[in-house]
């Protein structure tokens, strides 16, 4: 994710942990690299510094703006591809990169500052748009047309998941009510409907009613979460040995999911009933190594309100063959 400010169409764009996500990325000046979520290529211009002449990066978004963006960028050793992060396996194969061949994979998951900022993106409620939410406009279901033939239970559902709201069904309720006589098609209208439904949180009177309520339909509409869930594993199986895999998250849901992966793949052998009789090379060899936990800082803090949330997870490949033990985990995690 990336803050912005400036008017429209000249935006600053001051990318979270933009230093220290490239620096604990980029182990091997010469290798492949990508970034999986280009937005308006921050980080893409600061991995490119840290490379060689020989150094490549290939940088991924669905969203036809950032696409449109990454056209900027004139370097013989970069490329753009736009496809959503889950698709790197057969989108690199058609580049001729296969499976152990990249140097690091970076993911900043969520959606970027631009597309907030744009109030025809439909994101915030803090400008009056279309309820549209969908970070590639050409494809896909937007927020109105879902909210408009969901069910009272499903919108629920979504919201309580994802929005960890707990007034999750009043809100849903007050939506279906109020589309029987007009649906809701703007932001402003969402936003004032939910306020008018449940009270101000008492421990952050400044966070808008709607806050979570947002973020839940974004999440749906986007499929955001079930994308990292499937795009991890794929992550593991393109990275070389001692290749880098750096996820930038910036609420619990996302944060829960890089957790878990990190903690699945370097710790493989942690469900094994310890009562059983095996050695040490019998028991499953770590995918990952050397995870750490990463935060910015309190000087990036104060300059960029956004990072305060983000959490930056770094985990070095290791030489272990990949197979598809993981399958058991995406399955529970999709549960």
């Amino acid at each position: 994710m990336t803050t912005t400010s400036g008017s429209a169409g000249s935006f600053v764009h001051l990318p979270v942990l933009a230093e220290k996500a490239p620096e604990n990325l980029v182990w091997n000046p010469d290798g492949l690299y990508v970034d999986a979520t280009f937005g308006r290529g921050g980080h893409t211009r600061r991995i490119l510094s840290r490379l060689s002449p020989a150094g490549r990066l290939v940088a991924f978004d669905r969203d036809p703006e950032a696409v449109a963006a990454a056209s900027l960028i004139e370097d013989s050793r970069f490329r753009i591809v736009h496809a959503p992060f889950s698709a790197m396996p057969e989108e690199l194969s058609r580049l001729g990169v296969g499976e152990g061949a990249v140097s690091g994979i970076l993911m900043d998951i969520g959606v970027s500052s631009p597309q907030i900022d744009d109030a025809s993106r439909g994101f915030s409620f803090r400008f009056d748009g279309p309820l549209d939410m969908r970070m590639d406009t050409s494809s896909g279901e937007d927020a109105a047309h879902w909210l408009a033939r969901a069910s009272e239970r499903e919108i629920g559902r979504v919201i309580s998941v994802y929005g960890e709201e707990r007034f999750a069904k009043r809100i849903a309720r007050a939506i279906v009510e109020s589309r029987k006589e007009s649906p809701v098609r703007t932001t402003r209208e969402l936003a004032d409907l939910v306020a008018r439904t449940i009270p101000r949180n008492r421990t952050d009177r400044e966070q808008h009613p709607a806050t979570r309520t947002f973020q839940a339909i974004r999440i749906h509409v986007n499929g955001e979460l079930d994308e990292l869930r499937k795009a991890l594993p794929e992550a593991g199986r393109l990275l070389r040995p001692s290749g880098r895999l750096a996820v930038i998250s910036f609420h619990s849901l996302e944060d829960r999911i890089v957790k878990q992966f990190f903690s699945d793949t370097a710790n493989p052998g942690k469900g094994i009933d310890p009562r059983l009789p095996l050695r040490a090379d019998e028991l499953p060899a770590p995918l990952f190594g050397h995870v750490e936990r990463i935060r910015p800082d309190a000087v990036e803090c104060e300059a960029n309100p956004r990072a305060r949330s983000a959490t930056l997870r770094v985990g070095e490949r290791t030489a272990a063959p990949w197979n598809d033990r993981l399958a058991a985990w995406i399955e529970e995690e999709e549960k």
